[in-house]
């Protein structure tokens, strides 16, 4: 770690040590090496989901007792609570000041007048018109409640240079428009799910854009703003305050399956201006491509190539739903099933294994799972995001094989 950053370190050592003291060993031994550098954290343990379930998502968890914390929910535990995650005063300020400085760097500053937020709910969405507003932008959102058509309404009346949305909704806009061009968008930015290339380009190609004018960002509700696809490198480039490494599924839990692409590393995340929050080591269980640093304006910045897919017990459907969440739900329904869940584009499909499950019964789990994050039920019922597909699946003798540790998520 370079020097000028040590004090700064320890600073936030000291602050989360006071918000989280069950971590007080871990941050203790962090403390003791982090005059040796950044490289001295490859000693301390990962922060896995197991670890958060235990110590941070629990009842144990003396953040709960505080009023004076920002409380974000997200997708469910084991236990079947959903998430509680915690910032600070200093973490919002953060938050804000450093999408504030990406943003900047992806649109600049009085390049363009007019912006839209289309999103779900969350942090990204409760900040979106205060960064737009802050870049001398005017700034307007519209609700994911609202049906499909009001937001194609807006969409034509307000005209916006700048776009701000998830890919699952700027798919189902493509779609129920008939001519996406003609709402005068110059730059879309995008947050959520893994938005690739090809469908970069298709979507670029229907608003009557260069994909350059397409702009993925990367973040969680855990750490915040995390990175951003730059355009003129051809990768994603990491925000202030995060250090970066890659480690194998292996080393997480030994029933994970090894990655089979030579430059594919689960992403494991460090972060200097988070507080309320473990954020040491922290397994962000998705693979990213190539990651390395890269030289940008003179200086050294920690990059990788793409994501590729997440390992991990959380998916994106517009919001965050865990595969606790889905198999809570079906065992509703039914007591001997097995669930594979599969992700194509922005399509959520859940594989239930059973013997002749009616299909009465497979509609009420559909329709169940769409109303058990009320954000995702509203946005589907808005249109504005697709529909789960749920459906019987063949039972096949590899399906065993796959352990509650593997999640059972396959992305096609």
């Amino acid at each position: 770690m370079p020097a000028r950053h040590v004090e700064h370190w320890n600073s936030v050592i000291n602050r989360m040590a006071s918000c989280l003291p069950w971590y007080q060993p871990w941050l203790l031994r962090a403390a003791q090496g982090a005059s040796a550098g950044e490289g001295g954290l490859s000693g301390l343990p990962l922060i896995t989901a197991d670890v958060l379930e235990e110590h941070y998502y629990s009842e144990i968890n003396l953040l709960h007792k505080r009023n004076d914390l920002y409380r974000y929910l997200t997708s469910g535990t084991s236990s079947g609570r959903r998430k509680a995650i915690y910032y600070t005063e200093a973490d919002e300020e953060n938050y804000l000041r450093i999408k504030l400085d990406v943003f900047r760097t992806i649109l600049g500053e009085g390049v363009y007048r007019t912006a839209l937020a289309d999103m779900g709910t969350g942090h990204a969405e409760a900040t979106a018109l205060d960064v737009f507003r802050r870049l001398g932008m005017k700034a307007e959102s519209v609700s994911f409640r609202l049906p499909v058509e009001q937001h194609l309404e807006r969409l034509a009346e307000v005209r916006p240079e700048v776009l701000y949305t998830m890919p699952s909704i700027l798919n189902r806009l493509l779609m129920e428009s008939p001519d996406p061009s003609a709402y005068g968008i110059r730059h879309v930015v995008l947050v959520g799910e893994i938005a690739p290339p090809l469908w970069i380009q298709a979507a670029a190609e229907r608003l009557g854009i260069g994909a350059d004018q397409i702009t993925d960002t990367y973040g969680s509700i855990e750490i915040g703003t995390i990175a951003y696809f730059s355009h003129e490198h051809g990768r994603y480039l990491f925000a202030e305050g995060i250090h970066a490494e890659g480690v194998q599924p292996e080393e997480i839990h030994p029933e994970l399956e090894p990655l089979v692409h030579p430059d594919e590393q689960v992403l494991v995340l460090t972060s200097r201006v988070r507080e309320a929050f473990p954020a040491l080591r922290y397994v962000t269980y998705d693979i990213v491509r190539d990651l390395r640093p890269v030289t940008v304006g003179g200086e050294e910045r920690q990059s990788f190539q793409s994501i590729v897919r997440r390992i991990g017990p959380d998916l994106k459907h517009g919001e965050k739903i865990s595969v606790y969440d889905i198999e809570n739900v079906v065992y509703r329904h039914l007591t001997d099933a097995g669930v594979r869940i599969k992700v194509t584009g922005n399509a959520l499909h859940v594989l239930v294994y059973s013997n002749n499950v009616p299909g009465k019964v497979l509609e009420a789990i559909r329709l169940d799972l769409e109303r058990h994050i009320p954000e995702i039920g509203h946005m589907i019922s808005a249109g504005i995001l697709e529909r789960m597909e749920v459906t019987q699946g063949e039972r096949e003798q590899s399906y065993d094989r796959f352990s509650i540790k593997n999640k059972k998520i396959i992305y096609e």
